[in-house]
């Protein structure tokens, strides 16, 4: 059970409850880490702004690269909720079961090209020991091709789901039974 209260839909009046309805037309529902903001309504739609942005953005990185990048943030963070949730949106765009399970349980071992590795290893870094980034990194990323923009893209989501994962935790936002089923694309 979350550690503060919570205004669900049903209970929701003015302004927040514009911004549920704007939600559920939008992503097909509402997701809990958007429930527990329910306290401060415009965090929620400055929070779907940002999401947005990093997520659906032009970008250089794939929308399969960006939830990638989301699963191994939240993984080095022990955030299963994000885990379960972006697992579910990278199971959209990859629909291979196994390659799906190495990835939730040590990409490492998961076989992934150069690029998505090197996305994944400067993910983990970043989340795990900030301060260890050095120019081997940018190195190993732009070697398989990406550029400043598209590390730029990788920084941001890295940061965002630090962001997110520590809402989650801090507030013990519960996995809702069915994580998955929200517009991907």
């Amino acid at each position: 059970m979350a550690r503060i209260r919570v205004i669900e839909p049903e209970d929701a009046r003015g302004r927040l409850r514009e911004i549920y309805e704007e939600l559920a037309g939008k992503r097909g529902k509402i997701a809990a880490i958007h429930k527990i903001q329910s306290l401060n309504p415009e965090s929620i739609r400055s929070h779907m702004d940002l999401y947005m942005t990093i997520m659906y953005g032009k970008s250089s990185l794939s929308r399969a690269q960006r939830e990638l990048i989301g699963v191994v943030v939240s993984r080095a963070n022990g955030c299963e909720y994000c885990v379960r949730h972006h697992l579910e949106a990278l199971r959209h765009f990859w629909r291979d079961p196994l390659l799906l399970k190495c990835i939730e349980e040590d990409f490492e071992q998961a076989g992934l090209d150069d690029r998505n590795a090197a996305l994944c290893d400067y993910a983990w870094k970043l989340s795990r020991r900030p301060a260890g980034i050095d120019d081997d990194d940018f190195r190993a990323m732009r070697e398989t091709g990406l550029d400043d923009q598209a590390i730029l893209d990788a920084t941001l989501t890295v940061a965002y789901f630090n962001f997110v994962n520590r809402i989650v935790t801090g507030l013990d936002v519960e996995l809702e039974p069915d994580p998955g089923g929200y517009k991907y694309e």
